[in-house]
């Protein structure tokens, strides 16, 4: 029987039952639930990390922003306000568009 031990979907159990296996699970408290989210966007941008084509980097890219969406609803923000801090920060410093690549600064 594997052990998993980590944050999973809201589906996953029910899809798991579907194969009439039973799956032991528990509510996570929110301090917790905001540990296993990080530990899941680590998780999902290793596997992002690891593709090596476009189909299955964006399926990565997907569960690390459902990760994001998460933990913006933790901070008790929506994720328009991750959003509008982005585009704020891009205005300012600009984004990663033009592939710069910082070798060094001179004092």
């Amino acid at each position: 029987m594997p052990t998993y031990n980590k944050l999973v979907r809201d589906r996953i159990p029910e899809i798991i039952e579907k194969t009439n296996k039973k799956a032991d699970t528990r509510i996570l408290s929110s301090e917790e639930y905001i540990t296993e989210l990080r530990n899941k966007s680590f998780e999902e941008l290793r596997e992002y990390m690891e593709t090596d084509n476009n189909q299955d980097a964006i399926e990565e890219l997907a569960d690390l922003l459902e990760t994001i969406h998460a933990l913006a609803k933790c901070h008790d923000m929506d994720f328009s306000e991750v959003e509008r801090v982005r585009k704020a920060k891009a205005e300012k410093r600009g984004g990663f568009e033009e592939r710069i690549f910082l070798i060094d600064v001179e004092d």
